[in-house]
């Protein structure tokens, strides 16, 4: 039953990867289009999505980390009731 649930989680994070990856070059080849047809429309819809793109993965990375800082105090609380 774990090895499912595993390979679940496994598809779902080459998902997210997949559409992030996807994102990143649908906000490049706007933004090249943008600048080589000299459109400001798509020129400003590249660096917007790559934008809130890196502010995804930025936000991302802040919470991890806040998690596994969080985790690492309650191990440690439960060590040390134990």
């Amino acid at each position: 039953m774990d090895h499912d649930k595993e390979r679940q989680e496994i598809t779902l994070i080459g998902r997210i990867l997949s559409l992030e990856a996807l994102l990143v070059l649908m906000g490049l080849l706007s933004l090249v289009s943008g600048i080589t047809a000299h459109d400001a429309l798509r020129l400003l819809l590249g660096l917007l999505i790559l934008a809130v793109l890196a502010l995804f993965i930025i936000l991302r990375r802040r919470r991890r980390r806040l998690n596994m800082l969080a985790g690492q105090a309650r191990e440690k609380d439960q060590n040390h009731h134990a």
